[in-house]
C-alpha cells in the first residue's frame, strides 16, 4: 500500500490513517507532498480524483477519503475496530461527528504541531469544547475498561482525535483534566512521536 499525505505540521486529515496504519503495524509506502508548492493541486489530481490528501493506494484501488481509508485498514485489520458490535458502532459515530463537526474548533485552530501558543476562546469554541470534553468522557466510561484509549485498546477512534490532541496543545485549549490526560495519551503514542519529529523538521509557515 501507499499513502499519500500532506504536511506531516499541518495536515490533519494526513495524520489520522497514517496513525492507524503505524500503530497497526501495516506495511505501507508514505508518498510526503507538500501542501503549498506552486503545483500542488496538480501534483494531488495524480492521486485522487478530488485533488486532496490523504490518498490510499493500493494496487489499482485509491482511495480518497479519511473515512473509507479508515474502513479499508479496517477490512485488513479489524482490530483497528472495537470487538463489540455496540462499541464499533459508537466509534464509527464518533468518528463520523469529528469528519463532519466541531467546526469552530477546525477553523479557530487549525493543527500546527509545532505551535505553541494560548488561545483566548470564546462562547462557540468552549461549546465545541465541553461536547468534546464529553465524547471523550463518555466513551471512555462506557466502552474504555482494560485500556487508556477512548474504547479501551487504540482504534480509528483515536487517531481520528489525535490532531485534537495536537491542537489542545499547541493553543493551550481549557479542557478538563481527564480530557487532557486522554489527549496527553494521544501524544505520548510512539508514532505520534514519529510523526511529530518528521513535522519538527519541516519549514513551518507564518
Amino acid at each position: 500500500m501507499k499513502l499519500v499525505i500532506g504536511n506531516k505540521n499541518y495536515s490533519s486529515w494526513s495524520l489520522r490513517p497514517w496513525l492507524a496504519i503505524k500503530v497497526a503495524g501495516l506495511p505501507f509506502v508514505e508518498i510526503n507532498h507538500d501542501l503549498y508548492a506552486d503545483n500542488a493541486r496538480a501534483e494531488r489530481l495524480r492521486y485522487g480524483p478530488t485533488g486532496k490528501v490523504p490518498v490510499l493506494i493500493d494496487g489499482d484501488v485509491a482511495i480518497w477519503e479519511t473515512p473509507a481509508i479508515a474502513e479499508y485498514l479496517a477490512e485488513i485489520e479489524p482490530a483497528l475496530w472495537p470487538a463489540d458490535r455496540s462499541a464499533r458502532a459508537v466509534a464509527r459515530a464518533v468518528c463520523a461527528e469529528m469528519h463532519a463537526g466541531f467546526t469552530v474548533l477546525r477553523t479557530r485552530c487549525p493543527m500546527d504541531v509545532q505551535l505553541r501558543t494560548r488561545l483566548d476562546v470564546d462562547e462557540a469554541l468552549v461549546a465545541e469544547l465541553e461536547r468534546l470534553t464529553a465524547l471523550w468522557a463518555d466513551c471512555k466510561a462506557r466502552f474504555g475498561a482494560g485500556g487508556d484509549f477512548l474504547f479501551g485498546r487504540f482504534s480509528h477512534a483515536d487517531a481520528f482525535f489525535a490532531p485534537v490532541a495536537t491542537r489542545i496543545r499547541s493553543y493551550g485549549l481549557p479542557v478538563s483534566q481527564a480530557a487532557q490526560a486522554y489527549a496527553d495519551t494521544l501524544l505520548a503514542l510512539p508514532a505520534f512521536l514519529e510523526w511529530e519529529t518528521a513535522a519538527a523538521r519541516e519549514v513551518r509557515r507564518a
